[in-house]
């Protein structure tokens, strides 16, 4: 999948780019019941909230088929192969689900801040590309970017290990306040099969989960293979530690399994 000239020239400006309807309802529909099954696995790679319900599921393209697929689907990469002009690796593959009634919120914070911290990667060369598995409408704790706070690079931020079961790197409530005074804030909402791809100093963040209807999302965080990372004391399922460039597959890869699946024939 090949990006205009005219979504570049917005994602360069707005630090993010919203792609409604890129995936279709049979894919997205295997991914959503691979994501139920190891949810509901005892996994290491799957924390949770303090309530129990599953907050993310980390490298599932490591251990699931459909998930290895989509992490190598040239839907997802081929955008940013495109902005960077050079080969990518998986620094990080989640499956997020800010779940109905006990979805907690995502501090305001720039995703470069947590891999230069933790994992000392060289410079911002690394982005997001997310996958909506379900709606994500107002009510459900949608992810929430400030316009253009991509251009100010990697800001100050204090380690917060407390507020949720996710440690994170979060920027200050005065810094916030600026920051929206001068960009605003938007919230991209819609449907299952979305994309959605954002800067990794765009500072977002995301509130609690009060409805009845689970927002889950995929998260591919790719890096150019020439930034990779120096430090590793984060373990490779959450950091990656092997930078082999990826080799994509066809584009109905995905689609092909969801239909010679086990399950599919039942």
């Amino acid at each position: 999948m090949k990006l205009s000239q005219q979504q570049i020239a917005e994602f360069d400006t707005q630090g993010y780019l919203f792609l409604p309807n890129c995936f279709s309802e049979e894919e997205v529909a295997v991914l959503r019941s691979e994501a139920e099954k190891i949810y509901a696995s005892n996994r290491q790679e799957v924390w949770r909230e303090s309530s129990g319900a599953p907050r993310t599921a980390f490298a599932a393209h490591t251990y699931n088929e459909a998930y290895r697929l989509l992490g190598a689907h040239p839907r997802l990469i081929e955008p940013v192969e495109q902005l960077f002009g050079e080969p990518v690796y998986m620094h990080q593959f989640k499956i997020n689900a800010k779940a109905a009634f006990d979805g907690a919120v995502w501090q305001w914070h720039q995703d470069y801040a947590t891999w230069y911290e933790d994992d000392q990667m060289p410079e911002p060369r690394a982005m997001n590309i997310a996958l909506f598995l379900a709606e994500a409408n107002e009510f459900n704790g949608p992810l929430m970017f400030i316009p253009k706070s991509h251009r100010r690079g990697r800001l100050a931020s204090g380690h917060d290990v407390t507020t949720t079961s996710y440690p994170l790197w979060t920027i200050d409530n005065e810094t916030i306040t600026r920051l929206v005074a001068e960009g605003g804030i938007v919230a991209p909402k819609g449907p299952p099969g979305s994309v959605l791809l954002f800067h990794g100093t765009l500072v977002h963040a995301s509130g609690s989960n009060l409805t009845p209807w689970s927002r889950w999302i995929v998260y591919l965080s790719l890096n150019r293979c020439d930034n990779a990372i120096r430090r590793f004391k984060r373990p490779t399922w959450i950091a990656n530690h092997d930078f082999t460039p990826i080799d994509m597959v066809a584009d109905d890869a995905l689609l092909q399994y969801a239909r010679q699946r086990p399950s599919a024939a039942e």
